[in-house]
């Protein structure tokens, strides 16, 4: 069965990562006191058994530390970038203990740099061989081994939403083999993956136990039997696993919170709604529109030039949007249109080839430039430099009417560009995929996931083929 080989796979994973620790620790001694490049200053100072009966300490506390950081869970489904995420992590926290440890049994000549170079090693080798172990995993999956079988209990939007992404993601080496309902017929399937028999029929499955895994996809309205099946997984010792079938409703990474033994799940959890992520997040604001405002000053000067000699009407063009908590402001941007009424301008957004918009308009459009005046937005703090875009209160009106969870954008700042943005849903796109997007950003939000959207940004540049 599959949980054998997991129980082997992680103890590989156990006696690789002390080989690793070893290794990565050995040859940081050997680079800093015995290679062409050591420095003569320390050699001498400690003999080399002091350094390596570290060791015996070493190589337990970092196993406990990758357990603590979940190196050592089925993670069948989880991201590598996660994983390094969390190798790097449980590292900086080692090599800190260690300088901590250190300071606290006053060992002074114990090479501070060494450990250094031990923390880079490591971390190095670590990823190294999690990236290789998934490669080889992925290859034998292909192949047929390492699979986990999987019984779907409940055909629901649940069931086949995740029929869906395992079907997306062959390298997880998950196999649904069938779906037990009782009001669909028999012989339907979704993606190939059949209705096998009734929910009755769940303890002959079980009884078999032919399934490595019994996931719960019941429909809505077929709760009052989750206590029966549940229990009925737990006798047989089978893992078990729920889905519930209104994800819709939930946040991607759901905040729960206990109320005396009580647990509550929040519909939505906003990191933002922290004052510490808030402050956070409008430090970074304020310096980074600041330090945009001096850089791309140039810029903005030649293009406040360019709108001003080639077009009558006003350089900076301000149009009314909605932003936090729904409350309206005033956006800036360097006028792009010919000047035209408030209400022929209200009846539509900008199309491809639109007549109104003027030749040095399109290519500020089609290269950002035109949004640069937001910057001033930021600063003032009516938007944020990541976030939503903000929208006309018009098509506010009609989105939220139309697009489900549309209104959730409005509880954070909007944004100069965002995840969205980045993943290409920009100017005339599809509203309801950049809401998606939107949520998702709003819901894991964090530092580094700003510093990477604003890296994206660069990378992708500041052309948007989908700006008219």
């Amino acid at each position: 069965m599959i949980k054998d080989s997991q129980a082997n796979l992680n103890k590989i994973h156990v006696v690789a990562d002390g080989l690793i620790v070893a290794a990565s620790y050995l040859l940081a001694w050997f680079l800093k006191f015995a290679s062409i490049f050591a420095s003569t200053e320390e050699i001498g100072v400690l003999p080399p058994q002091t350094y390596f009966s570290a060791l015996y300490f070493l190589i337990p506390a970092y196993l406990i530390l990758y357990d603590a950081f979940n190196l050592y869970t089925p993670k069948r489904a989880t991201r590598l970038r996660h994983e390094i995420y969390n190798i790097f992590r449980a590292n900086v926290v080692g090599l800190i203990g260690f300088i901590v440890v250190l300071y606290l049994i006053k060992q002074i000549h114990f090479s501070r740099v060494m450990i250094f170079i031990f923390f880079i090693i490591n971390t190095l080798l670590t990823t190294i061989s999690r990236v290789l172990l998934r490669k080889f995993l992925r290859f034998i999956r292909k192949k047929g081994y390492n699979l986990r079988h999987i019984l779907l209990v409940g055909y629901s939007r649940a069931a086949e939403a995740y029929i869906s992404r395992i079907n997306d993601n062959p390298q997880w080496g998950y196999v649904v083999s069938g779906i037990l309902d009782d009001e669909i017929p028999l012989g339907t399937a979704y993606h190939k993956v059949e209705v096998i028999g009734t929910i009755d029929e769940l303890p002959g499955y079980l009884t078999r136990n032919d399934y490595d895994e019994i996931t719960i996809t019941l429909p809505l309205d077929r709760y009052d039997r989750l206590e029966e099946l549940v229990s009925a997984c737990e006798k047989s010792g089978v893992h078990t696993k729920f889905i519930p079938d209104y994800t819709s409703l939930f946040p991607s990474n759901p905040y729960t919170e206990e109320i005396l033994g009580l647990p509550v799940i929040n519909i939505r959890y906003v990191p933002l709604t922290n004052f510490l992520n808030a402050a956070i997040k409008r430090v970074m604001d304020i310096v980074g529109s600041i330090c945009a405002i001096i850089i791309f000053s140039p810029v903005m000067l030649a293009a406040a030039l360019a709108v001003k000699f080639t077009s009558k009407g006003p350089v900076i063009y301000k149009q009314e949007r909605v932003g936090l908590h729904g409350k309206t402001f005033m956006m800036y941007k360097f006028r792009t249109m010919e000047v035209q009424s408030e209400k022929s301008e209200k009846k539509a957004w900008t199309v491809r080839d639109d007549p109104r918009v003027t030749p040095v308009g399109r290519f500020l459009r089609s290269h950002s430039i035109d949004e640069m005046p937001q910057f001033f937005n930021v600063l003032v703090g009516n938007m944020s430099l990541i976030g939503p875009r903000p929208e006309r209160p018009q098509f506010v009106e009609k989105f939220k009417e139309q697009i489900p969870r549309y209104m959730v954008k409005h509880q954070v700042r909007p944004g100069l560009t965002g995840w969205a943005q980045i993943n290409g849903y920009r100017g005339d796109t599809s509203i309801r995929k950049r809401i998606e997007y939107d949520i998702y950003y709003i819901e894991n939000w964090s530092v580094t996931f700003d510093i990477r959207i604003i890296l994206g940004t660069l990378a992708h540049g500041f052309s948007n083929k989908n700006a008219y």
